[in-house]
């Protein structure tokens, strides 16, 4: 159903939000990691079919280059699903957010930086072009 770019795109969307969410702040990888990982139920069966089949690939460069990098996969995953799947577009942005809240949550704090990657997380998914 979706080309190899369209899914590497996917899997760099939705891991690279995990990871810029994880990195925020200092905490705990592991427990975060495995939230997170536990989070990805809330995609579509297809979906997380697509999310497995290979491994994430993070941009290249700075932090800046990486979250500018992942910011624009979310952007573009959702034109993605808006033209091969409407139904998996429309539950994309709470799904990718439920996972980052998980991930944010896993030490039982949100820190101030992770609300803010959270906040760019949800700018992205929600902004059209």
């Amino acid at each position: 159903m979706y080309t190899e770019d369209e899914g590497r795109t996917l899997r760099t969307a939705v891991f690279g939000a995990m990871v810029l969410v994880s990195t925020a702040e200092p905490g705990s990888l592991d427990e975060e990691s495995h939230a997170g990982i536990r989070a990805m139920a809330t995609f579509s069966p297809g979906l997380r079919q697509v999310l497995g089949a290979a491994r994430p690939e993070l941009p290249a460069g700075s932090t800046a280059d990486v979250e500018a990098g992942v910011l624009d996969a979310l952007r573009r995953s959702v034109r993605i699903l808006a033209a091969k799947a409407p139904a998996e577009a429309e539950a994309f942005p709470s799904a990718v957010l439920a996972v980052c809240e998980e991930v944010a949550a896993a030490d039982g704090n949100v820190g101030t930086a992770e609300g803010a990657v959270v906040g760019k997380v949800r700018a992205a998914l929600t902004t059209d072009g």
